[in-house]
């Protein structure tokens, strides 16, 4: 089949888009806005997008059901800083019960269970039990095109690692198992990991 987004329609009962662009790693974000109330929320447009200096983006489409702006948006906006949580298997339920579309001002930290710690070199609060987290100072905000379409690229100032997942001095994937978004209701987690030297490597 073939269709051209927003030329043709794809007769498919849901947009394949999304489930084609797979696995996606989940960008959980935990900002404050200036208030400095607390606020936690999953995203699957995240990725890396360079190493020295280490940059992450993500991106937030749509708006919440009032219209508004999202939270998480607005926050960064205001305060040019966020952290991003790594969601290993064990944090699934946590995450999404984050996502849901709750008033502005509402603690998904409290509404997930979760303990929050204090950033070190950022005002937004770490989930103390994530494996990984990746304290950010906001670089860029880019407005994509179609309605509510924005990337947010930060640079990381700061990694927090637990220990108990570095094997042999390495970050091991599976001792955690981090979470990824497929296309609908889907999700997957690392279960397996296999190694591939590139040409003329030893």
């Amino acid at each position: 089949m073939f269709y051209q987004p927003g030329k043709t329609d794809h007769g498919l009962p849901h947009n394949p888009f999304k489930a084609l662009i797979t696995p996606r790693p989940i960008g959980w974000i935990s900002s404050v806005n200036p208030k400095g109330e607390a606020n936690l929320a999953p995203f699957s447009y995240f990725n890396a997008v360079a190493d020295t200096p280490p940059m992450i983006m993500y991106s937030s489409t749509g708006t919440k059901r009032d219209g508004s702006a999202k939270d998480t948006l607005r926050n960064i906006r205001a305060t040019g800083e966020f952290i991003h949580h790594i969601v290993g298997r064990n944090m699934t339920d946590a995450m999404n019960i984050s996502s849901g579309d709750y008033p502005n001002g509402e603690d998904e930290f409290a509404k997930a269970g979760l303990e929050k710690v204090p950033g070190e070199l950022v005002a937004a609060p770490r989930v103390k039990t994530a494996d990984a987290a990746m304290e950010c100072r906001l670089w860029k905000i880019i407005d994509l095109p179609g309605e509510n379409n924005h990337m947010v690229i930060g640079e990381v100032i700061g990694i927090h690692i637990n220990e108990s997942i570095l094997v042999n001095g390495m970050v091991d994937p599976l001792t955690y198992e981090p979470m990824a978004r497929l296309g609908y209701r889907d999700y997957s987690a690392v279960e397996e990991r296999f190694s591939l030297s590139r040409p003329g490597q030893k």
